[in-house]
């Protein structure tokens, strides 16, 4: 298979922030995720966006399975200032957000973590120390107007909650992507 100039410079990026990290993903061998990704050329275009926007996206283990999450030490900086979701964007009728963080996820073909993948994540690394990530929300907190988040402070991950509609600059989302 033929791959662009671009996606060549995804791949390689990636390989190298790969090598760099192999606890992330022990006994990963990196020809696998070479193959799956020539398989899946939209999935490097996804990647391209997770890390034109800032994500840093490496492959991870969580709960056995293989995904490329953002792995930047902050929410990534091109991600940050939305609300949680496209209700919540409609429902604000001033100081309105660029997007939303489902939205833009979407876009990119990719999704928010769980509560139970960013626990994960936190036990690779320390992420979050000054930002936070909004996370994909249960229905039933969603339902209430309500979406969660996650951060790292004090030596631990904590889960927040916060309404839907609130943005700040501090608060982006971590994208997944499952190849």
């Amino acid at each position: 298979m033929s791959v662009s100039s671009e996606a060549v410079g995804v791949i390689q990026v990636l390989k190298v922030r790969f090598e760099r990290n192999m606890h992330r993903h022990p006994g990963v061998a990196w020809a696998d995720v070479l193959a799956r990704l020539e398989a899946h050329p939209d999935k490097i275009w996804s990647l391209g966006e997770m890390e034109r926007t800032g994500g840093e996206p490496d492959l991870v283990v969580l709960s056995g399975v293989q995904m490329f999450v953002d792995c930047s030490a902050e929410s990534p900086k091109g991600r940050r200032s939305l609300c949680y979701d496209r209700a919540a964007l409609d429902a604000r009728k001033e100081a309105k957000p660029a997007s939303s963080a489902v939205d833009v996820a979407a876009e990119m073909g990719a999704g928010l973590l769980t509560e139970a993948e960013y626990m994960q994540l936190q036990t690779l690394g320390e992420f979050d120390l000054k930002t936070s990530s909004w996370l994909e929300t249960p229905s039933e907190i969603r339902a209430q107007g309500g979406a969660i988040f996650g951060d790292r402070r004090y030596g631990r991950a904590f889960i927040f909650h916060n309404g839907a509609e609130s943005y700040y600059a501090s608060r982006g989302f971590r994208a997944s992507l499952r190849i």
